[in-house]
């Protein structure tokens, strides 16, 4: 929630979707994005309908290749950049660390663009 209010303030409105891990999707943050008519990605909870429409299925799936696209970056991380062994003492510390781990991925990227 503080981070799609963060959104918010930085672009003055609402993100149209939210890409989240299963433990994200609880009845209060589902509730939090309906009120904002915000779509979380992601199966609704309860048992699932017996029927669902094609635009559904077009737009769960596009959600998924959002998502993975994402956590293939972090998997990337972990296991080429070592963002899995931040071994850090203080908070400040391991973010400038993460935050460090991210631009030597970027300008890895630029550079394999370049070439």
């Amino acid at each position: 929630q503080a981070r799609i209010e963060e959104y918010k303030r930085e672009t003055g409105c609402y993100p149209e979707s939210v890409h989240v891990d299963k433990i994200y999707r609880t009845k209060a943050n589902r509730a939090y994005c309906k009120e904002r008519d915000i779509r979380m990605s992601g199966p609704r909870l309860g048992r699932p309908p017996k029927e669902v429409s094609k635009e559904k299925k077009k737009e769960a799936r596009s959600d998924e290749r959002v998502r993975n696209a994402i956590e293939g970056k972090f998997g990337q991380g972990k296991r080429k950049f070592s963002l899995g062994r931040v071994m850090a003492k203080l908070p400040e510390t391991s973010e400038t660390v993460i935050a460090m781990n991210f631009l030597v991925m970027n300008l890895s990227t630029l550079l394999q663009k370049t070439k």
